[in-house]
């Protein structure tokens, strides 16, 4: 096994924050988890290496407590109705990434949607289409994807942040394994989203970048 380390995650009983807590479980390392309600957590709250805060983003958690200790944070958060009213996400990164900086943590992952522009990026026409024209009803999600990686870029480039902008489609077998790209996303599942996002926060290319993840071509 690698170096144990530990893993703040955020949105940890979310499609694809279970399957990451179960890999960093898996693989020995210690998960620290802050959820609303821990038995969506299942069969991993037995597992001695996870620590669980109850607690919500929106309720003032304590962050000098949750990120003290840890060597990667991890948000895989996603809340349609709540987005549509308020950049809950950006409000709470803005938050997170000083007392990331107060500890001394330096890597974040951040996991946005695959219709999400990045900063200074570009959207390709049929990405636009489908995200104004068919699934318009999540415009307050992308706009806040949005608006965090405009500040990671611009107010923290002192954080070794990871932007994973993933196309997700629902739970189910694995389809194969994940790779990073810049033009050319694929529809994966929570499981392998999180394999690929497990691997990507360790990888150091990757720092500073907001890519696709895309399907190997076996």
């Amino acid at each position: 096994m690698a170096q144990r380390s530990t893993f703040l995650v955020f949105g940890a009983t979310g499609g694809t924050g279970k399957h990451f807590v179960a890999q960093a479980l898996q693989d020995g390392h210690r998960v620290r988890a802050l959820v609303r309600d821990p038995a969506k957590l299942g069969a991993a709250q037995s597992d001695p290496n996870l620590e669980v805060h109850q607690g919500s983003i929106t309720d003032a958690p304590n962050l000098d407590e949750l990120v003290r200790g840890a060597d990667y944070v991890v948000s895989m958060l996603g809340d349609k109705h709540a987005q549509s009213v308020s950049k809950i996400d950006t409000a709470f990164v803005k938050q997170l990434v000083p007392a990331m900086r107060q500890h001394g943590v330096k890597r974040f992952l951040y996991q946005a949607g695959g219709l999400s522009k990045p900063y200074n990026g570009y959207t390709p026409w049929s990405i636009w289409v489908f995200r104004t024209f068919f699934i318009s009803s999540f415009r307050g999600q992308h706009e806040d994807n949005e608006a965090v990686m405009v500040y990671l870029a611009t107010e923290a480039t002192d954080i070794e942040w990871i932007v994973h902008r993933a196309g997700i489609i629902g739970d189910g077998p694995s389809k194969g394994t994940l790779q990073r790209s810049t033009t050319s996303p694929s529809i994966g599942v929570f499981r392998d989203c999180a394999e690929y996002s497990h691997r990507l926060i360790r990888e150091s290319a990757a720092i500073h970048t907001s890519d696709f993840s895309h399907y190997v071509k076996a």
